[in-house]
Formats: C-alpha cells, structure tokens, sequence
C-alpha cells in the first residue's frame, strides 16, 4: 500500500466506523466478526465524496491506497484503494480477517486453495464484484488476488481486523507457486 495519510472524519465514515466498531465488539470469532463487519458496511457504505481526488491518479496497471480510519485500540483498519485499470496484486494471504466493499467499478477476485503437497496453487474461482457489492473473509483459506480487468478506475473500502499502520501490510505471506487449473466459478460472495 502506497499512501497513508488518514481521511478527515465525515459523518458517513463516522456511521461506518460507529457500526465497525460495534461488529468488532462482539468479540466472536474471525469469520463472525467478518460477516457482522460486511454487514455493518452494508448498512453504511460511505460516499466517493470522502475520498482524496489523487486516489484515482495513476498510470494503468497501478493502485494507490489510501488510510481513511484507524482504530485507538488496534482492532480494525479502514483503507480505501483506487484501481486503475490492469491493475493486480500479486497471489497472497492475510493476517486477520477481511471485509471490503466496491464503491465503483468492479474488483476481481481471483480465488485459490493450496495443493495438499504445499507446492502449487490450485484456481478455486473467479468473483467479480460490482459497485455495491460487499464480500468477506477470515484466514485460513483466504488466499487470493485482487485486479481491475475494467476499462476504467475502480474504487474499494476494505476493512481489517488489525492497525495496519503498526504491522505495515495485512498481507502474511505471497504465493510464488505455479497454479493448477481448477472448476472456476463466477459469482459473489458474502
């Protein structure tokens, strides 16, 4: 993630963050917490508005991201990432649960499993997912990549159960495997 300044408070990423905050504080597990988060975005999806203008700048194939929230006592993050089109992520994991939100265009999900013998990938399916849309999830099993195969600029919230600007990245590990072909599937997920 490139940009990390924090956003001003607005009144819709206060809504969001108010009932962020609530999902979290449940304290359930990591895939309650990410259904009750998806939920809470759902219910509250913030405005383009509270976005910088720059987070659409960029050449093809980049993406820029953008801190719009940390909580006090470290227990979730919020980044908006502006994708440009072309843009990938390399194949990855995360260290905590995830939840995101596409607030224009549309984000591609790339999903995969690890071979029993740790040494390939195997294709798992393919989401795409449109303006609107919200989707979550929660280690293990959540190894995938992310790309903007639009002709134009997408835009995506994504909230993390962890300060990212403490750890630095919600990433735990790139996968550099070859991948196998598997039963893809298109659909959204939730």
């Amino acid at each position: 993630m490139r940009n990390t300044l924090t956003a001003r408070p607005t009144t819709d990423l206060d809504e969001l963050v108010g009932a962020v905050r609530a999902a979290v504080a449940r304290n359930t597990g990591w895939r309650e917490t990410a259904s009750a988060v998806a939920d809470a975005l759902r219910t509250h999806p913030p405005s383009l508005d509270l976005l910088p203008a720059d987070l659409l700048a960029g050449e093809r194939g980049t993406y820029r991201s953008h801190r719009l929230h940390v909580e006090p006592d470290g227990s979730f993050s919020m980044v908006a990432i502006g994708w440009q089109p072309g843009a990938v992520t390399r194949v990855h994991d995360h260290v905590t649960w995830c939840v995101f939100g596409v607030l224009a265009g549309v984000e591609h999900e790339d999903l995969y499993t690890l071979s029993e013998d740790g040494t390939a990938l195997i294709e798992a399916g393919t989401t795409a997912n449109a303006t609107g849309d919200v989707s979550g999830f929660a280690p293990p099993g959540d190894v995938h990549r992310v790309r903007n195969a639009g002709d134009g600029p997408a835009v995506s919230l994504h909230v993390y159960g962890t300060d990212l600007g403490r750890i630095g990245s919600s990433v735990r590990r790139y996968y550099d495997l070859p991948i196998r072909g598997g039963e893809a599937r298109e659909e959204n997920s939730a």
